[in-house]
């Protein structure tokens, strides 16, 4: 069974190894959306592969560390490409989520980058 929990955040970002040029070299914002996908068994006592609270709690401080800032100043996130978030933010919610089987990051409703774990995509 998969499960899968949005959450959405504001954010401000540039992407400093593009050209000079590149618009994304300048400052700019999104409404970012994360939609973290968790897989495994569904449980047959509480009828949850995840309770979505669990999931609320676990990437909720990760969330305040995104939400309203400007990400290139949080640690780790540098250059921070939708691809780096979502890699970002596996590495900080697996852990506590082992069921996690994919991270999207939506940068606008057209354009987002998924990360599944695996190594080759990192």
């Amino acid at each position: 069974m998969k499960i899968t929990q949005a959450f959405s955040f504001e954010a401000a970002h540039r992407l400093p190894h593009v050209p000079a040029t590149h618009r994304c070299h300048r400052m700019h914002g999104h409404s970012y959306r994360v939609e973290l996908q968790l897989q495994g068994p569904v449980d047959p006592h509480s009828g949850f592969v995840v309770d979505f609270f669990d999931i609320e709690a676990a990437f909720g401080p990760v969330l305040k560390s995104l939400d309203h800032y400007c990400l290139n100043e949080v640690s780790g996130l540098e250059n921070p490409t939708a691809e780096n978030i979502a890699l970002w933010i596996w590495q900080r919610i697996k852990p506590a989520l082992p069921q996690l089987s994919q991270v999207k990051v939506f940068e606008t409703a057209d354009c987002w980058a998924e990360y599944d774990g695996d190594a080759a995509s990192a």
